[in-house]
C-alpha cells in the first residue's frame, strides 16, 4: 500500500512516498523483545509508526520511502540483536522457514551440551567441593557455558544496553557475567577475602547452571516456532503455473498463468486444475469444487455454469472464458484472507513477558541500589559485602522459574494431548481453549466421514438378485459420476468381468449399457422419466422417504420397470454425536456450518444433536460467520477438514482440523486431531484447562519466591538479626524453584 503526500508550499513543495509494508523479524522471544524493536523503529527518521506482532513474529512499518528505505530498517533492528528480512522474492518465505529451522538446531546443540556440562558442576558444588582443584575444574566446565554456548544473552544484551533498552537476557548476563566473574577471581586470590576474615566462595555453578535452564526454556520456545506453517505456498501451489488458451484463430497454445487475461477463452482437460474463474462456453464436465464447497460429491458443468480457479476438472473436456484473473479469483482472496487473518491477530502475550517490561529493570535497579547502600553503611567490609548482596539479588532473581513456568506446562500438555491423539502445534491456543465458549463443526469429513456410501438397497421382489449385483456393479464401474463410485465400492466383491455394450455416460442424468441384450440403467430420477421407467409404488414411496431425509437416491432399472433403490449417504462418525454431547456438558455452545443444501444440513444437525447450524456456506461467509459470533465477544473455536475451512480456522481464535482432511486446513489449523475422532475435542478441553491452572500456579510461585527472595537477598534483615543470604543459597534456592515448577506442570501426566 502507498499514497503520495505534497508537504509546504511553492518551490518549497515535497513529495513524501508513504508506504505500508510488513517484514518477518527473527530472535525474539519475549514481549519486551517486541517492545525493544518497536521503541527503536518508531525512533528512526522517516518511520511513520511500527507495530511488532510477536505472535507472528512480523512488523508492520508505516514509513516515508523518500526518507528511509527497508534497508535503513533492517540495519535498525539488526543493531539491537534482531533481524528484519525485507527480500520479498518468491523464495523468502523459504529462506525464512530455512533460517528458522537453523536457529533452532543451534538452540538445541547449545541447550544439550549446556545441561551436560552443567551437571558435573552442581555435583561438585554441592557433593565434591573438598576435591583437589575443584574451583579450576568448575571454572573449565563452566567457560563455555557461559561464554560459548550462552553467548547470545551477553552480545543482545550488549547491543540493548548500547540503544537504552534491557530485557530478560540483560539480567540473565548481568547475574551469570558477575557471579562466573566474582568466582573467577576468588579462585586466583582467594588470599584477598581470607586476610578479611571471609572465606573465598567460588559461583560457577550459580552461572553455569542458570544458563543452562534458561536455554532450556528458550530451547522449547524455539521448538514450537521451527516448523513454519507452509500453508501460503501449498495454496499458492493450488494454480497451475501454465493455461491452454484458444485463439481467435482457433489455434490452441500453450501461456503462463500470468498472461491470462479477462475475456479470453480457456482450454480444461481431463484431471487439470482450473487456473482462473470464470464462466463454461462449451462442453461439460464433474468438476471436484471440495476445496471451495467441502463437499465430496463433484458438480456437473455445463456451458453457462461457473467454475473457480483451484478446483479440479475429472474426466471431461470443456472450454471457458476468464472472467476473474491474478489477485481477483476466489482462490486468491482465500489466500489474501489467510494472509490477513493471520497478521492481523494481536500478539498473545504471556503474563511472564508481560511482567518482564517492569521486573528487569526493577531487579537490576535493586541490585545497583544494594550495592550503594551497604558500600555506604556496611562498614570496613562493605563494598564486599554489597557485592556479595547484588551478585545475590541478581541470581535469586534470574528469571527461570519465571520462563519456566510457561514452557513446562504447556511440553507437558502437549504431550498429554498427543496421546489423546491430538497433535497441538499452537501452545497459545492450548492456553486459550481454556477460555473458548463457542465451538463451531464442519459438516463434510468432521461431523461425517467426508466419503458417500451406499447406505441401503430396496430390490424389487423378482430377478436374480445376485446377478442384478454383479451388473449394477458393472455398470458403475463405467461411470466417472463419484455416486457411481460410492456403489462400486459398495459391491467391490461383486464385480466380475461382465462386458457391456453401447455403453452411454448421460451428464446429468446416468449411465446405459447393454448386457446380453438387455439393457440396464443407473441414475437419478431424471433418467427414469426421460426413458419411461416405471417404478412399482413401494420403491417410489421409498425413495421419496429417503429424499425428505436428505438423502441422495440412485435407480438401477432395465427398460421396463426399476429393479431397485439405493440411499447414498455421507455417514455420520460413530463418535459425533456423543463428542457433541461432552462438549455440551462442558458449557461450550456446539453449532455446525457446510456448504451442503438445508435438508442434509438440518439431518446431520439433528443425529449429532446440534440445535444451530448454517447452510450453503461458501468459505467467505465461514470465515463471516466465526467473525461475527467474535464481535459478539465469544471465544470461538472451528473445527474442520477442508480448503474451504481454512479461511475460518486462520480466523478463529482456536483451530482444529482433522488429521485425513487437506493439507492446507492442517497447516491453517493449530490443533490437528489424529484420529479423526472428534471424542478427543473434550479430553484436548479439559486438557488446555488444566494446563492453564497449572500455569497460573507455576507463576504464582515464582513471582512469591522473588517477592520474598529478593529482599532478603538484599540484606533487609540484617539489621533486625543479622542474617545475610549466601549466594550460594541464593543458587541453591534458585535451582529449588525452577524444580517445583517443572515438578508441579509434570503433575499434568496424571490429571483427567
Amino acid at each position: 500500500m502507498s499514497q503520495d503526500v505534497k508537504t509546504g508550499q511553492g518551490a518549497d513543495t515535497k513529495i513524501r512516498k508513504i508506504v505500508t509494508r510488513q517484514f518477518p523479524v527473527t530472535g525474539m522471544s519475549c514481549a519486551s523483545c517486541a517492545a525493544n524493536i518497536q521503541t527503536r523503529l518508531n525512533k528512526h527518521a522517516g518511520i511513520l509508526n511500527a507495530s511488532v506482532n510477536l505472535a507472528t513474529e512480523s512488523v508492520s512499518v508505516e514509513f516515508d520511502q523518500s526518507v528511509v528505505q527497508p534497508q535503513d530498517l533492517k540495519d535498525a533492528v539488526t543493531s539491537i540483536g534482531y533481524d528484519l528480512i525485507i527480500d520479498e522474492s518468491e523464495n523468502a518465505k523459504e529462506e525464512l522457514e530455512n533460517l528458522q529451522l537453523k536457529r533452532y538446531r543451534s538452540m538445541k546443540r547449545r541447550t544439550i551440551w549446556s545441561v551436560i556440562l552443567a551437571t558435573p558442576l552442581v555435583l561438585i558444588s554441592m557433593v565434591f567441593m573438598n576435591m583437589p582443584y575443584a574451583p579450576f575444574v568448575m571454572w573449565a566446565l563452566a567457560t563455555p557455558i557461559v561464554f560459548w554456548f550462552g553467548r547470545s544473552f551477553f552480545i543482545n544484551a550488549w547491543k540493548q544496553i548500547l540503544h537504552g533498552a534491557v530485557s530478560m537476557d540483560t539480567l540473565v548476563s548481568l547475574s551469570t557475567g558477575i557471579a562466573y566473574l566474582f568466582s573467577v577471581f576468588n579462585t586466583l586470590l582467594p588470599d584477598f577475602w581470607h586476610s578479611r576474615g571471609l572465606h573465598a566462595h567460588v559461583y560457577f555453578e550459580a552461572s553455569g547452571v542458570v544458563i543452562a535452564l534458561v536455554l532450556l526454556g528458550k530451547f522449547l520456545e524455539e521448538k514450537a516456532k521451527a516448523n513454519t506453517s507452509s500453508s501460503i505456498k501449498k495454496l499458492m501451489g493450488l494454480q497451475p503455473k501454465t493455461v491452454f488458451k484458444v485463439l481467435s484463430s482457433g489455434e490452441i497454445r500453450e501461456f503462463l498463468i500470468s498472461k491470462v487475461k479477462q475475456g479470453d477463452i480457456i482450454l480444461v482437460r481431463p484431471g487439470e486444475k482450473i487456473p482462473v474463474d470464470g464462466k463454461v462456453t462449451s462442453g461439460s464436465s464433474y468438476v471436484d469444487e471440495s476445496m471451495i464447497t467441502g463437499e465430496p460429491i463433484a458438480v456437473i458443468k455445463e456451458t453457462g455454469s461457473k467454475v473457480f480457479a483451484g478446483t479440479v476438472n475429472q474426466k471431461g473436456t470443456f472450454q471457458f472464458t476468464a472472467e476473474k484473473v491474478g489477485n481477483e479469483t476466489l482462490l486468491s482472496s482465500i489466500i489474501q484472507y489467510v494472509k490477513e487473518a493471520q497478521g492481523s491477530r494481536a500478539p498473545v502475550q504471556k503474563l511472564a513477558d508481560r511482567i518482564a517490561g517492569i521486573f528487569v529493570p526493577v531487579v537490576v535497579g535493586i541490585s545497583i541500589i544494594t550495592l550503594v547502600i551497604w558500600s555506604v553503611f556496611g562498614g570496613e567490609n562493605g563494598f564486599v559485602q554489597g557485592l556479595l548482596s547484588m551478585i545475590t539479588v541478581l541470581v535469586i532473581a534470574c528469571p527461570c522459574a519465571l520462563g519456566l513456568a510457561t514452557p513446562t506446562a504447556i511440553m507437558v500438555g502437549i504431550g498429554r494431548g498427543a496421546e489423546s491423539n491430538i497433535l497441538i502445534r499452537d501452545a497459545e491456543s492450548l492456553e486459550l481453549a481454556c477460555k473458548m465458549d463457542t465451538l463451531i463443526l464442519d459438516k463434510t469429513g468432521t461431523l461425517t466421514e467426508g466419503k458417500p456410501s451406499v447406505e441401503k438397497i430396496e430390490w424389487r421382489s423378482s430377478g436374480d438378485k445376485a446377478e442384478l449385483e454383479k451388473v449394477l456393479a458393472g455398470l458403475e464401474r463405467l461411470s466417472e459420476h463419484p455416486l457411481a463410485e460410492a456403489v462400486v465400492r459398495h459391491f467391490n466383491n461383486s464385480i466380475s468381468d461382465i462386458r457391456f455394450e453401447n455403453v452411454k455416460s448421460i451428464t446429468g442424468l446416468g449411465i446405459e449399457g447393454f448386457y446380453n441384450g438387455r439393457k440396464f440403467y443407473a441414475g437419478g430420477s431424471r433418467l427414469l422419466s426421460e426413458n419411461h421407467i416405471s417404478i412399482i409404488p413401494e420403491l417410489d414411496t421409498l425413495a421419496n422417504q429417503w429424499e425428505e431425509e436428505a438423502k441422495t437416491v440412485v435407480y438401477f432399472a432395465d427398460q421396463d420397470e426399476v429393479l431397485a433403490v439405493l440411499s447414498v449417504y455421507d455417514r455420520l462418525r460413530e463418535t459425533s454425536s456423543a463428542a457433541v454431547a461432552q462438549i455440551r456438558k462442558l458449557g461450550i455452545d456446539v453449532r455446525m456450518i457446510t456448504g451442503d443444501n438445508g435438508l442434509t444440513a438440518a439431518a446431520i444437525a439433528k443425529k449429532s444433536g446440534i440445535d444451530s447450524f448454517e447452510a450453503l456456506m461458501l468459505p467467505s461467509a465461514k470465515a463471516a460467520y466465526v467473525e461475527a459470533l467474535q464481535k459478539e465477544k465469544k471465544i470461538v473455536g472451528m473445527v474442520g477438514d477442508g480448503i474451504n475451512d481454512s479461511q475460518a480456522l486462520a480466523k478463529a481464535d482456536i483451530s482444529i482440523a482433522m488429521g485425513k482432511g487437506s493439507d492446507i486446513a492442517i497447516d491453517a489449523a493449530k490443533m490437528t486431531i489424529i484420529s479423526n475422532d472428534l471424542a478427543v475435542i473434550p479430553a484436548a478441553i479439559r486438557l488446555s484447562r488444566n494446563t492453564v491452572r497449572t500455569i497460573r500456579q507455576n507463576l504464582f510461585w515464582a513471582f512469591i519466591y522473588n517477592i520474598i527472595g529478593i529482599p532478603i537477598a538484599a540484606g533487609v534483615l540484617y539489621p533486625l538479626n543479622g542474617f545475610l543470604l549466601n549466594p550460594m543459597i541464593a543458587g541453591a534456592a534458585m535451582a529449588l524453584s525452577s524444580i517445583s515448577v517443572v515438578s508441579n506442570s509434570l503433575r499434568l501426566k496424571y490429571l483427567k
